[in-house]
């Protein structure tokens, strides 16, 4: 995983794109349409709010679903079922680690674009996952953050496709 340019992304993570690209585009977009079809008929448009809405709603979602066809596109998924290390962390790892004032955190390593921190899933590319990347259980690693360095300690490492892992981010 050298290329910082490549789209790493987990099969749960492509997953997920594809639903939504399938709820914006089979669900929501038809029933948008149906709404401005409806509100162009009812004649003058420059004050029409169902209409005016309706337009700028299609334009977020033609955007957005351009922007997950190029994702999907571009990603190359990375099974981390298929790693052969286990005892390190590595792209789909899920790593508990505590800070210097003890405080535990639990995050899974994953694509960029499927990153979501209040999930406790970060993008491979995230200083704190650069950071992490090769580390073993009791080892310490220092993460260089806009708010200044910082000390975490892997405690234990897991792989949800193993199923050892007891309740972290999926």
């Amino acid at each position: 995983m050298a290329d910082t340019n490549a789209r790493f992304i987990t099969p749960a993570g492509l997953r997920r794109l594809k639903e939504e690209y399938h709820a914006l585009f089979a669900v929501e977009r038809p029933k948008i349409v149906e709404t401005v079809a409806w509100a162009a008929s009812l004649g003058d448009r420059s004050e029409n709010a169902d209409y005016l809405y309706g337009k700028r709603r299609l334009r977020e979602i033609d955007r957005r679903l351009a922007h997950l066809a190029r994702v999907m596109k571009a990603s190359k998924v990375v099974d981390p079922a298929a790693q052969t290390v286990h005892d390190e962390v590595r792209f789909g790892a899920t790593v508990e680690l505590a800070d210097g004032e003890d405080n535990h955190r639990t995050v899974t390593i994953v694509g960029d674009d499927e990153a979501d921190a209040s999930a406790g899933r970060i993008g491979w590319s995230a200083p704190l996952a650069r950071a992490l990347i090769g580390a073993r259980a009791g080892d310490e690693r220092m993460v260089r953050l806009p708010s200044g360095e910082k000390s975490y300690e892997v405690l234990s490492i897991c792989y949800s496709w193993r199923g050892d892992c007891d309740a972290g981010p999926a």
